[in-house]
């Protein structure tokens, strides 16, 4: 049996050594909150000269800047370190003109720069109870937050995933375009749910159900319109020629988004934001919204409907047969043309209820939504073993979880970092992912 070079591993356990030292020293996150606070004291440009780390029982740090009056620095003392739930709790800030902030300042710079009282450590607005005294166990149930948390992402990442692993499965190609679809639906359901605020339906689930459905069948046609017009003629073609046009479409998507609807942002109203506390301590409290409920719902739904098709329907026998051995397939009768049309929908309807996830959750929609998210999937995608579909949602969930539990542990910076070093990892030391399977050069 084939054994890997050792000399490869110590270049990786100092990969990870490295990874894991971002979380010494200064906290990115929260020198970026602490940096924010700055104009609330000088006004004009702001040059940041050092981030120092102080010494103490609570982690704080001080930035030097400088502004049109010369050098200064402020202070800001936070609740926890990078493995506590309240490592973004402001509990002070000094200056060195005024000193330790006194309270009635303490809460005006609360009120200036917007944010609530559990991310600056003070006391809930009158007529609300008082948080209670810490406890061993709020680390666990920021734990549990976290795995909630990340449960959202995983599924943004595994829909798109099986977008990425059913076109790879039938053809043995990466269609990069389908994070552009992801934009599209994204884009859509703004839209969409832009227009049921302003006709008044926004609260009613049958109506952005409809507008979800709408807006799956309709990237499901951009799917299979991609096929008909671009790969189904590049079919035969032995060589890189599908990977450059999936390149130029993607784009093409891209430019033709901003070029129709411009650069801004679509910020939809976010859909069942109901809040449900779920456990508690008395001084952290884990919640869920019914949003994510609906997500998990929806996800596990598309994913069973999708199990039923490749293991119930003609279509899923033909896509096993093409993905087998196409020529095979193709003299047994079946319509490899076809199968990979529908293919192609499939994928970009799966894309879409990812992208619709996206604009109904997070927000924040924009031309630009499915480059990065798209290039995640198909991490997650090859990592659970692309051409698998379960191993698609495997790695879909695994990417969520570490990209989540990376950004509340660690610096959020480095984020993207470690979901690609995750990646890199799987491509050097499992290439077949976790659960796919080799294909050889006549596949």
């Amino acid at each position: 049996m084939h054994r890997r070079p050792s000399h490869l591993f110590p270049p990786f356990i100092l990969l990870v050594v490295a990874l894991l030292l971002t979380g010494c020293g200064v906290d990115g996150d929260q020198a970026a909150l602490c940096g924010k606070l700055i104009p609330a004291f000088d006004s004009g440009p702001v040059t940041i000269l050092d981030t120092e780390a102080l010494g103490g029982d609570e982690p704080a740090l001080r930035l030097t800047y400088r502004t049109d009056t010369g050098p200064h620095w402020i202070a800001c003392r936070f609740g926890g370190r990078f493995f506590d739930s309240r490592r973004h709790e402001l509990v002070a800030v000094a200056t060195d003109r005024m000193g330790r902030l006194r309270p009635m300042q303490f809460t005006m710079l609360r009120i200036w720069a917007g944010l609530p009282a559990a991310r600056l450590g003070l006391p809930p607005e009158s007529g609300g109870p008082e948080p209670g005294p810490r406890t061993d166990w709020a680390p666990l149930l920021f734990f549990l937050q976290q795995l909630i948390n990340a449960a959202t992402v995983a599924c943004v990442y595994g829909l798109l995933a099986l977008g990425y692993t059913l076109v790879y499965g039938i053809l043995g190609q990466i269609n990069l375009a389908m994070g552009e679809l992801t934009m599209i639906g994204a884009m859509l359901t703004a839209m969409g749910a832009a227009g049921l605020g302003m006709a008044g339906l926004g609260s009613l689930p049958l109506a952005v159900l409809g507008v979800f459905a709408t807006v799956m069948a309709f990237t499901a046609v951009q799917g299979w319109t991609m096929d008909r017009l671009v790969f189904r003629r590049l079919r035969r073609t032995h060589s890189h020629t599908p990977l450059i046009a999936a390149v130029g479409l993607s784009i093409a998507y891209q430019e033709g988004m901003r070029l129709l609807h411009g650069a801004r942002d679509w910020w939809p109203a976010q859909f069942l934001a109901d809040r449900h506390e779920l456990l508690s301590d008395g001084a952290f409290t884990v919640t869920a919204l019914t949003s994510q409920a609906v997500i998990l719902l929806m996800t596990g739904g598309l994913y069973a409907l999708l199990w039923a098709i490749m293991q119930r329907t003609a279509y899923g026998r033909a896509h096993r047969a093409c993905a087998d051995d196409v020529g095979a397939a193709e003299l047994v009768g079946v319509d490899v043309d076809r199968t990979v049309a529908t293919t192609f929908a499939v994928g970009g309807a799966l894309a879409a209820a990812a992208g619709a996830v996206i604009a109904l959750y997070y927000g924040g929609v924009n031309f630009y939504t499915g480059y990065l998210v798209g290039f995640k999937a198909l991490a997650a995608a090859v990592v659970g073993g692309i051409g698998s579909v379960p191993g698609a949602m495997l790695g879909g969930a695994l990417l969520g979880l570490v990209e989540t539990f990376w950004s509340a542990y660690f610096a959020i910076a480095y984020k993207d970092i470690v979901a690609f070093g995750l990646l890199t990892l799987f491509l050097i030391y499992r290439p077949d992912g976790l659960m796919g399977r080799s294909r050889g050069r006549g596949d």
